[in-house]
């Protein structure tokens, strides 16, 4: 795996200059140039255009510098492709560029591999931390950014509830965490929906839960959907429905990316963080459409779909979660394919009753380029998935709204948090784009941390 550590080095560190120019200004800038970088440019036909980068040899061959296209249609990661277009070496930046702590990160985040499987990852260059950026924040973020693709990018034969459950307690022992497990029948008698979507497969559901910081100050809790793989249950999937079924843990992988982040930034809050990790497996004792569940909130809930399991198990831990009615509430699932023919794979959609909160997110996301977009918890759409025969029915019939009517049934299970939003993320990156690779992904937990940070750092 790749160490980002090795990546972004100490400021005071020296390395082959990167200067960024703009199309519209490369005439003035040309003229300022001496003869030899003039010519060089122009025999290369470079003149600061989107996506050109340009080396420049200096006595005897060696790299002595290196100039870019300074427009890049408005994502600040675009220049981390610099990261592997550039030969091997150290790099810094120079002039010309807008915003250099997000290149830093987009550049730590473009030379991430996943290698674990005998697929080396090619070499890359470095860069040294630009003067004026906090490399330690930059690598905070990287290093969570890295944690939650080594756990979305893994097989679900290599992590199942087991290796969810080992990760989230290695984390937990490393910031001395209180940690615990509700398994067995504890967990079938005080979360029944967790035991019902996990028990068919043989490797046991349970409910992941640690606390962190002192009891007394502000409580945030972070529930993460969990599920390591999703055949869809007895309404199986067909098999290209099932092809990225390892990342339907994504939810987890966030929460726990983001919970390192907190407990590495030392803020003045007191973490908890729940994760209910099941396989959603077929055998004879899976739950079926049709049957009526048990939530350990006292709503019973109607199986109109064994592949609406997500929303199941994220009821019942969000039962638990508002019990103790935390200052902010959030969870973060991959929990609907409407989200993406909604927003894309790009665009996670979130959810909240609370304006400040909303715009505080959607703020954030623009600024750490890690953007959300709210969509609304329109009520109206509850008559979507009513039930005759219970409180409600997970999926409904109507086939409209699928990420509000989901938003919509897990608004139920939340009566007392000060404040709660529901984030649809897709955790995974279909295509590489700069800063990221194709695979798994980090989404809304930068944007989160800023927003949590700013309002108890």
């Amino acid at each position: 795996m790749t160490d980002v550590e090795t990546i972004l080095l100490d400021p005071q560190r020296r390395g082959i200059p990167i200067s960024a120019i703009a199309s519209s200004a490369w005439e003035k800038t040309r003229k300022t140039m001496s003869a030899d970088l003039r010519n060089w440019a122009d025999a290369n036909g470079f003149k600061g255009q989107p996506g050109r980068s340009l080396t420049v040899p200096g006595p005897g061959g060696a790299l002595k510098q290196v100039l870019v296209g300074a427009d890049q249609g408005g994502d600040a990661f675009a220049l981390a492709k610099l990261c592997r277009n550039l030969p091997e070496g150290v790099y810094s930046l120079e002039a010309g560029f807008a915003a250099p702590d997000l290149l830093a990160l987009g550049w730590c985040l473009e030379a991430y591999g996943f290698d674990r499987y005998g697929k080396t990852s090619a070499a890359v260059a470095k860069l040294v931390c630009p003067k004026g950026v906090d490399r330690k924040s930059i690598l905070r973020a990287a290093k969570a950014s890295y944690f939650v693709r080594d756990l979305v990018n893994m097989p679900a034969s290599d992590m199942g509830p087991d290796e969810l459950e080992a990760a989230a307690a290695r984390m937990a022992r490393v910031h001395k965490a209180k940690f615990s497990v509700t398994s067995g029948k504890a967990l079938e008698k005080g979360f029944p929906m967790i035991h019902a979507v996990g028990r068919a497969s043989p490797r046991l559901p349970r409910l992941i839960d640690f606390t962190w910081g002192p009891a007394r100050a502000p409580k945030v809790t972070l529930v993460g959907k969990g599920v390591c793989f999703d055949t869809g249950g007895l309404d199986i999937k067909p098999a290209a429905g099932m092809a990225l079924m390892k990342k339907d843990m994504g939810g987890a992988a966030n929460v726990l990316g983001l919970a390192q982040m907190i407990m590495e930034a030392g803020l003045k809050l007191r973490l908890r963080v729940l994760v209910p990790a099941v396989e959603n497996a077929i055998s004879g004792n899976a739950f079926r459409p049709g049957d009526v569940l048990q939530s350990r909130k006292g709503i019973t809930v109607e199986i109109g779909n064994t592949d609406a399991e997500g929303r199941l198990v994220l009821g019942d831990a969000l039962a638990l979660a508002d019990e103790e009615a935390p200052d902010l509430l959030i969870d973060m699932a991959t929990l609907t394919g409407a989200a993406r023919v909604a927003l894309g794979p790009d665009l996670p959609p979130f959810y909240t009753d609370d304006d400040r909160l909303a715009a505080a997110v959607a703020d954030a996301g623009m600024r750490v380029n890690d953007p959300v977009w709210r969509l609304p918890l329109w009520r109206p759409y509850t008559r979507l998935f009513e039930s005759s025969l219970a409180d409600m029915n997970n999926a409904g019939d109507s086939g409209f709204a699928g990420s509000i009517t989901a938003a919509l049934f897990l608004r139920r299970f939340v009566e007392k948090a000060k404040s709660y939003a529901h984030f649809d993320v897709f955790a995974w990156t279909p295509s590489a784009r700069p800063g990221r690779p194709k695979g798994g992904e980090a989404q809304a937990m930068r944007a989160l941390f800023e927003v949590i940070r700013q309002r108890y750092g």
